[in-house]
């Protein structure tokens, strides 16, 4: 009985006062080397399964960021920094590993790669949850050039599982029992002794062993119910203890950071549309101030080369048509690539206040550090649909990748330029625009009619792709949608000494002058897109979207 007490209150203790406490805190190690950044391995947040809680405590302002692991891997670059990759055997101190690198780094606050950007003063108590399915990282920094903050703890769920309670609490109670059957069989066989009559003492222990020889006694029984139900007891209580034991978990320390988020869309809709809210506020700005400075921070490329110009003639000609605003709002679908490399190229297409037609808007980080810029707006042909392109994320292609396509995407912008230039283009029939949609056959008509009427001088069109612009995104059908830049040059020589070209306003405000007798350059940087069949169908590619804007002018 006293045996099966304690084993009793050795279970009751189990669940009670030597229960395991829910959580345990670790802690970054006082004497762990400084640096600018901090990365916090993105295996401690499903270390121990539930939710992890982060405190950091540091001098001034301090930023938590959350992003992919390749993507933070990829800003940190070359920079000094610590990894907090793992928890010690006591479960107290949390492992540091440091990597000597540059000293300082830009301010990581603000980088497109974040999903999320914690900024704090003094303190911060950060609860840890996934964005999305697949792997997280987090980067603490100050400024860059500051250390980061080096009181780090974390905060992990604790294994509370007691297997051997429940089986201490049956053992004790069946050796409970069994003790009070014996204490009163015991007292039985007592009694029994006493009182035998007149029996003599031979008669009695001959009685004694004829009952002994007959049946094993009442206790012994007791005894070897009591130990066999003990045994299973702590059979049971073994095998519990085994499945309750947390197997081995992987560590992921084999794979990089780029081959575990391979598949995944380098951007998140909530990411997308926070960059989109930013290109859009900077567009705005320009174009209200007329002033290509408050561009230069989301917008690059092509799109920054006409603004730029479409300012400083609206400066000059009233009547001159503005560039189409840029809008975040009705966004209608984006595209997404799933290629980790840099550079990253991105669409959405929008349609919000003064957007007479849907536009697709090009978007490109060209490195790691860098945020996306607006490269083009390219307004949909009037009559035209959008290809079908998955919104979880899609493949870009090489502009001379021909896989599974009937055309490149240097040969479709090579052709579309071609079929620009001459109204006899072999791409006649290979490109097409829908019966409403114009470029083409605007443009074609343009400069038939600036020859025929050109008494004074003689004209010349090109139109040359610029290779290092063409984007290509695999479509859900097998196809392509190919994006980029073509050079529309407008080139006039007088016919005869003395005769005088004359030039249209827009362009005279970037070359100084209507007249010349030497001759003119106009130059158009054409935005197109266009839409190429899978290899092995039938169909002419189509132009999608296209638009062109004045860049240049200049006397000869």
């Amino acid at each position: 009985m006293l045996l099966g007490l304690l084993t009793l209150l050795a279970g009751i203790g189990q669940r009670t006062i030597w229960a395991p406490s829910e959580t345990f805190t670790a802690s970054a190690p006082a004497d762990a080397a400084a640096a600018p950044l901090t990365v916090i391995d993105q295996k401690l947040r499903t270390l121990h399964g539930g939710t992890v809680k982060i405190n950091v405590q540091g001098d001034g302002n301090f930023m938590l960021a959350s992003g992919r692991p390749d993507d933070v891997a990829a800003w940190v670059g070359k920079t000094a920094h610590n990894t907090i990759t793992g928890v010690s055997e006591d479960e107290k101190s949390l492992q540091v590993e440091h990597a000597d690198g540059e000293g300082t780094a830009p301010n990581p606050a603000g980088s497109d790669l974040w999903v999320s950007n914690e900024n704090a003063s003094g303190e911060l108590e950060y609860t840890w949850t996934p964005p999305a399915d697949g792997d997280w990282s987090l980067l603490l920094a100050s400024d860059g050039t500051k250390p980061a903050p080096a009181t780090v703890s974390m905060t992990f769920p604790n294994d509370t599982s007691t297997p051997w309670a429940v089986p201490l609490m049956v053992l004790g109670s069946l050796l409970i029992v069994g003790g009070i059957v014996l204490a009163l069989l015991s007292a039985r066989r007592k009694n029994g002794e006493g009182d035998n009559g007149g029996d003599s003492g031979f008669a009695a222990r001959a009685r004694a062993r004829k009952t002994q020889n007959q049946d094993p006694s009442s206790s012994s029984k007791v005894t070897m119910v009591a130990a066999g139900v003990a045994a299973a007891v702590l059979a049971a209580s073994g095998t519990a203890a085994q499945a309750a034991s947390p197997s081995p978990q992987p560590s992921g320390s084999a794979s990089s950071p780029a081959k575990e988020a391979a598949g995944s869309p380098v951007l998140l809709d909530a990411q997308f549309r926070r960059i989109l809210e930013q290109v859009s506020s900077a567009t705005d700005a320009g174009d209200a101030a007329k002033d290509a400075a408050k561009l230069a921070d989301r917008v690059a490329g092509p799109e920054l080369e006409i603004r730029t110009q479409n300012y400083k003639i609206r400066s000059q000609v009233g009547s001159y048509e503005p560039r189409m605003p840029v809008r975040s709002t009705k966004l209608l679908t984006t595209v997404v690539t799933s290629d980790r490399d840099w550079p990253r190229s991105v669409l959405a297409v929008t349609q919000g206040e003064g957007n007479v037609v849907p536009q697709i808007l090009t978007l490109v980080q060209q490195s790691p550090r860098e945020n996306y810029k607006l490269m083009e707006t390219t307004p949909l042909q009037p009559g035209t649909t959008f290809p079908n392109i998955s919104r979880g994320g899609t493949d870009t292609l090489a502009a001379s990748d021909k896989s599974g396509l009937l055309y490149s995407g240097e040969e479709a912008m090579s052709g579309l330029a071609d079929r620009l230039t001459s109204a006899d283009s072999p791409f006649k029939d290979r490109l097409v625009e829908g019966d409403s949609s114009p470029y083409i056959a605007d443009t074609l008509s343009y400069q038939a009619e600036v020859v025929k009427a050109g008494e004074n001088g003689n004209f010349s069109f090109t139109h040359k792709v610029v290779p290092e612009s063409t984007v290509v995104f695999r479509t859900s059908d097998g196809g392509a949608l190919v994006l980029g830049r073509i050079n529309f040059g407008f080139e006039g020589t007088p016919k005869a000494a003395g005769d005088k070209l004359s030039i249209g306003d827009d362009a005279a405000a970037l070359a100084g002058g209507k007249e010349t007798t030497t001759g003119m350059v106009l130059n158009f940087a054409e935005s197109m897109a266009v839409y190429v069949p899978p290899a092995g169908s039938t169909d002419p590619m189509k132009l999608v979207a296209a638009t062109r804007g004045l860049v240049g002018a200049s006397f000869k």
